[in-house]
């Protein structure tokens, strides 16, 4: 009866933790499994790139496995992994001297990006691909602190608290920053959309 109870209701961060400290491996396995997906649209939203992506993924999963005792439980893990990763894209952006971080011609690593996330049915697929270029160049357009905040939002689905945590800003500033970002996308795909 237990096992039922168990696969009807996954264990939390802290259980998985818990067992990861109690020599169980798989337990930090299913951790970076529930956030790889969010970890990637972060990365990829701050670098643009598939590739710089997952190196930043791989590379952030890596120091959080390191310094996993210098998680406190003072925020989330979601939040406190999404940090290290957000930090870690920063830091090769900057080794790799990226100032513009999204380019307006990204369409080709666009295909495989959806690919890695989502479904493509069939008579959908270049909607979707012609719709997030569109997306992608109006994001471009943000400052990169807008952009920031925009993916740790929309992408990782963090709340204003959790981006304030990662980002070491105000919840103020968060809410400003989205509100800037969210008012020059909408008139940026007004502009595209209407003839």
């Amino acid at each position: 009866m237990s096992a039922v109870n168990s696969s009807l209701h996954p264990p939390d961060d802290g259980e998985l933790l818990v067992r990861f400290a109690g020599g169980e491996r798989s337990a930090l396995e299913e951790l970076f499994r529930r956030y790889r997906v969010h970890a990637y649209r972060v990365a990829y939203r701050l670098l643009g790139n598939e590739a710089d992506a997952l190196d930043a993924v791989q590379e952030g999963f890596v120091k959080a496995l390191t310094h996993l005792t210098g998680f406190q439980g003072r925020s989330s893990f979601k939040t406190w992994l999404l940090r290290v990763v957000y930090n870690a894209a920063l830091d090769l952006g900057r080794q790799r001297g990226r100032r513009e971080m999204l380019s307006l011609d990204a369409g080709n690593g666009e295909q495989s990006h959806s690919g890695l996330l989502v479904s493509d049915e069939a008579g959908q697929g270049l909607e979707q691909a012609d719709l997030r270029q569109t997306l992608d160049a109006a994001l471009a357009t943000l400052s990169d602190v807008q952009r920031q905040t925009f993916a740790l939002h929309a992408d990782a689905e963090l709340t204003y608290r959790e981006i304030s945590e990662v980002m070491g800003t105000s919840i103020g500033t968060v809410m400003s920053r989205l509100y800037y970002a969210r008012q020059k996308l909408r008139a940026l795909l007004h502009e595209q959309t209407v003839p």
